[in-house]
C-alpha cells in the first residue's frame, strides 16, 4: 500500500526531521475511506529531552531580537503558507477528512492570517508603561515565559498550530508543539515553512504523540507554559499536573453553547447560523451552539425550513470541492456520536431528519447524517454533554428570563449566540450570558484580531487578538531610585 502523506520522519527538531522507531507507531488515517496514509511514531523520552534542549538553547538568542524582527519572520511565513494554501489544505483534509471547500478557506488561510497578525502587531503588543513616582519612577516590560509547550486537537490542526506558536513565538519564546495523534501531518508542514521564512533552528519543534507524551512535556523542569485545546476532562488533568510545578496555562476546552433564536429574528439567518454552528467540520468545533433555543411561536417554521435546508446538504468525496459534509475524524468518534444519537431516542427526542450512516457513500468512510432533534429538554443526555459531532438540539422557549436561565444552567462556558432584531435586547442577553465568547446575528466567526476563549469548565486564557500575548509573557516591573536612599539605621 501506498502511504500517500508519508512525512520524511515523525518529529521536526532544531531545523530538521528526526525519527527514532522506538516510539509507538502513529497510524494516519484518512478519514474518506479508512486507509492508512502514514505511519509515524510517538515520541520517546529521548525524543522530548531533545526537542526541550534544542528549544532552550535557541530561545534566549531569540528573545534578545527586536519585537519587530521577530514578527518579520512570522509575515514571510504566512505568505508562504498563503502561497501553498491549496498543497496544505489538501493535506488538511487528508489528514482530518474535512471537505475542501472549507480546509481551502478556513484552515491554512486562518494559520496564516495568525502569523501575518502577531508579526504585525508585535512592536505595538509588547510594550511597557512609565509610572511616575515623584522624583522617582518605575517602568514595566513584558518578557518572554520561555520554552512553551502546545498541544493541538484534531479538528483544525493547522490553525491550532499557528494560533498557539505565532503569539508565543513573536512574543520571544519558544514552542515545542504536539499535534493530536489522530491529525499528525500539517504540523510538520508549519514547522518546515517557518524555518524557510527564517526561524532559527529550534525554536518551533513538533513532536508526535499520544496521551503518555504529555506528562513528559508537562512535568519536564524547563518548560514554563502549556495551551492545550481539547477536551474538558483532557483539560482538567493536564491543568492539575501543570499546577504541580505552577506553569503557566492557558485552556482552550469544550462547550455545550447556547444559540438562542427569538421570534423577530431574520429566519434564514438563524438557521443559516444554526446549520453553520453545528454542522460546519462535520461538527467538530468546540464553539459549536448546540443547544438551539427555538421561541415558540416560530418553532414550525424553523424546523420546516431546516430540515429542507438540511437535507440538501452534499455528502461526499471531501476532494471533491462540491462537498459539503465530509467524515468524522475517526471510527470511534463516529461510533460516540451515534450512541449519543441512540440516546436521544431512547430518552424521548423526536428525530426530525439525520440519525445514521448516509446510504449514498461506499467503503469505510466514517461518514454520518447531519442530524435534527426537537423537543429536545433540559434534562436529556444530548442537551448536557458535549457530543462534538453533527447533531443539533433544539428546545423550545417562552420569553428571554427563562432561555437565559436555561442557556446558563451548564458546566461549560465558552460560547453563544443570539439572533434578534432588537439589538438593544442582543447586548442585554449577552451580558447575562456565561460564556467567553459571544455572536450577535451570526455565529462561529473568529478573525485573529478578536480574543477567542471561554469561562467555567471550558477553560481560561484567550487565543488570538493582542490579549494572547498577555499569556505567553510577565510583567516585570523595574523601580528606579533617583536619589540617595534614607535609611533609619
Amino acid at each position: 500500500m501506498t502511504l500517500k502523506a508519508q512525512p520524511k520522519a515523525s518529529h521536526f527538531i532544531d531545523g530538521e526531521y528526526v525519527e527514532d522507531t522506538d516510539g509507538t507507531v502513529i497510524e494516519s488515517i484518512y478519514p474518506a475511506t479508512g486507509e492508512v496514509i502514514a505511519r509515524l511514531h510517538a515520541a520517546t523520552p529521548a525524543i522530548v529531552d531533545k526537542a526541550i534542549a534544542s528549544a532552550k538553547q535557541a530561545q534566549p538568542e531569540w528573545a534578545a531580537m527586536s519585537p519587530t524582527a521577530r514578527g518579520r519572520i512570522l509575515r514571510r511565513a504566512a505568505e508562504i503558507m498563503r502561497e501553498r494554501n491549496r498543497e496544505l489544505s489538501e493535506l488538511e483534509t487528508l489528514d482530518t477528512g474535512k471537505p475542501i471547500q472549507e480546509t481551502i478557506v478556513a484552515d491554512p488561510t486562518s494559520g496564516a492570517d495568525s502569523f501575518e497578525f502577531f508579526g504585525g502587531a508585535a512592536a505595538a503588543g509588547l510594550n511597557g508603561s512609565y509610572i511616575p513616582l515623584g522624583g522617582d519612577f518605575a517602568y514595566t516590560k513584558r518578557v518572554p515565559l520561555g520554552v512553551c509547550v502546545g498541544i493541538g486537537a484534531w479538528n483544525y490542526p493547522q490553525q491550532i498550530a499557528c494560533w498557539k506558536g505565532a503569539p508565543a513565538l513573536v512574543a520571544g519564546n519558544a514552542m515545542i508543539f504536539k499535534p493530536s495523534e489522530n491529525t499528525p501531518l500539517g504540523a510538520l508542514k508549519i514547522a518546515e515553512i517557518l524555518i524557510e521564512a527564517g526561524l532559527p533552528k529550534g525554536l518551533y519543534n513538533v513532536i508526535q504523540g499520544d496521551r503518555e507524551t504529555g506528562p513528559l512535556l508537562i512535568n519536564h523542569p524547563d518548560v514554563a507554559k502549556v495551551s492545550l485545546t481539547g477536551s474538558v476532562p483532557t483539560g482538567r488533568k493536564v491543568a492539575a499536573t501543570a499546577a504541580g510545578s505552577l506553569k503557566h496555562v492557558t485552556m482552550e476546552l469544550g462547550g455545550k453553547s447556547p444559540l438562542i433564536v427569538f421570534d423577530d429574528a431574520d429566519l434564514d439567518s438563524a438557521i443559516g447560523g444554526a446549520m453553520l454552528g453545528n454542522f460546519y467540520s462535520t461538527g467538530q468545533v468546540c464553539s459549536n451552539g448546540t443547544r438551539v433555543f427555538v421561541n415558540k411561536k416560530i418553532k414550525t417554521e424553523f424546523l420546516k425550513r431546516l430540515k429542507m435546508r438540511t437535507e440538501a446538504m452534499l455528502i461526499g468525496d471531501p476532494m471533491d470541492e462540491t462537498t459539503q459534509i465530509g467524515p468524522m475524524v475517526s471510527w470511534a468518534q463516529r461510533e460516540k456520536v451515534l450512541s449519543y444519537i441512540e440516546k436521544g431516542k431512547a430518552e424521548g427526542a423526536r428525530l426530525v431528519t439525520g440519525g445514521g450512516i448516509p446510504n449514498n457513500i461506499a467503503g469505510e468512510g466514517y461518514y454520518i447524517q447531519p442530524t435534527v432533534f426537537a423537543d429536545v429538554t433540559d434534562d436529556m443526555t444530548i442537551a448536557r454533554e458535549e457530543i462534538f459531532g453533527p447533531v443539533m438540539c433544539v428546545l423550545d422557549f417562552d420569553n428571554e428570563v427563562e432561555v437565559v436561565a436555561r442557556a446558563n444552567a451548564t458546566e461549560f462556558g465558552l460560547s453563544g449566540g443570539v439572533f434578534t432584531a432588537d439589538l438593544t435586547r442582543a447586548h442585554r442577553v449577552v451580558d447575562q450570558l456565561e460564556a467567553g465568547t459571544l455572536w450577535i446575528n451570526t455565529y462561529n466567526l473568529c478573525p485573529v484580531e478578536i480574543p477567542f476563549g471561554g469561562s467555567k469548565q471550558s477553560g481560561f486564557g484567550r487565543e488570538n487578538s493582542l490579549a494572547a500575548l498577555e499569556h505567553y509573557s510577565e510583567l516585570k516591573t523595574v523601580y528606579v531610585g533617583m536619589g540617595p536612599v534614607q535609611a533609619p539605621y
